[in-house]
């Protein structure tokens, strides 16, 4: 006969307390040539082991009446029934199984599979964070390692080869200044994308700020390109975008190489920055377990928080020299007056 039931701790569990430390933004780095998907789900199941392994609550106990014949010389015969606490054996973790039983982490701006480098994750509340983050117009920085003489039909180094080509009159002059024409045009393009008037104050300020860019999405545009390295055939460049793709910019190389009269192929991508996450802020395939997560989570929050005191004081320091002019202007008035 069931009495009732004893739960020694109403509050939340372990299990729940390491998930909501977990809540919030990181990036791994991704390996070349591994799918993201792939990467995701590696690191779910990673945060679901480190979750449903903390200690768990203790069973709870009810009290039940347990009947019991006496067998005890001179008593009398019959059934006794005598109260006991004992487990709650269907809220058994053999029973119920794991507390957490999938954890869902999302994706930022994602890198097909044969690019590298900075992949930005969220978990939990942190995926509304990373919808703000992809939606707004924040760039992000790549190298691209080339080599000249090849054309392929999707612009790698894997692909078909379709050309080959001379590449000894290419000097690292030419490059620059075909990498200079192509970053003017697009800078035109973020201009032509751009929600704001460009004689007005306002498209000033924005630009001097950074900000300057298209409402929403557009098509790809460079709002930076450069070379690094140059020793033919084999080049580097260093490129900063807005609404790219990879293969988007293996393209790009491919049309340096047909710019410099001759053919260039896209050996390597590698995503070097994600508006606020770089290479140093980057969980390593080694590091994709749920503490190193819950500690570059810890310091996601940790930088955003010592961003609001930076500020605080800014604000205040503005308050008090508009309040000291306020008082300097009756100052003056009062002495004017008398």
């Amino acid at each position: 006969m069931k009495i009732g039931c004893f739960f020694p701790n109403t509050m939340a569990t372990p299990a729940i307390r390491m998930f909501r430390r977990l809540e919030g933004v990181f990036c791994v780095y991704k390996p070349a040539d591994v799918h993201w998907k792939l990467v995701r789900d590696t690191i779910e199941t990673n945060l679901l082991k480190g979750v449903n392994a903390t200690h768990p609550q203790p069973v709870p106990r009810e009290v039940r009446f347990l009947v019991s014949s006496s067998d005890e010389p001179g008593a009398a015969k019959g059934l006794r029934v005598s109260p006991a606490a004992v487990p709650v054996l269907s809220k058994h973790p053999l029973v119920t199984g794991p507390e957490f039983q999938q954890i869902k982490v999302g994706v930022g701006h994602r890198l097909d599979t044969s690019s590298s480098g900075v992949l930005v994750l969220a978990v939990g509340n942190g995926n509304k964070t990373l919808n703000d983050l992809y939606n707004t117009r924040i760039t992000r920085d790549y190298t691209l390692e080339c080599e000249f003489g090849m054309a392929t039909h999707d612009f790698s180094h894997t692909g078909r080869v379709l050309e080959r080509s001379t590449y000894d009159h290419i000097s690292e002059d030419k490059l620059e200044r075909v990498t200079a024409m192509l970053e003017g045009a697009n800078q035109k393009a973020l201009r032509m994308y751009s929600a704001v008037d460009m004689g007005s104050q306002e498209a000033y300020e924005m630009a001097a700020k950074g900000l300057l860019g298209p409402d929403g999405k557009s098509a790809p545009i460079l709002t930076g390109l450069r070379c690094i390295h140059f020793q033919p055939p084999k080049f580097t460049l260093e490129v900063q975008c807005l609404n790219e793709t990879q293969k988007y910019l293996r393209k790009v190389v491919h049309e340096i190489g047909l710019e410099l009269r001759s053919t260039a192929v896209c050996k390597g991508v590698r995503r070097t920055r994600d508006g606020l996450f770089t290479l140093q802020d980057a969980l390593t395939r080694h590091h994709w377990s749920a503490a190193d997560v819950m500690e570059a989570i810890y310091k996601y929050h940790s930088s955003k928080r010592n961003q609001k005191k930076i500020q605080f004081p800014i604000r205040e320091s503005t308050l008090e020299t508009s309040g000291s002019r306020l008082t300097g202007t009756h100052q003056n008035k009062d002495a004017a007056a008398g």
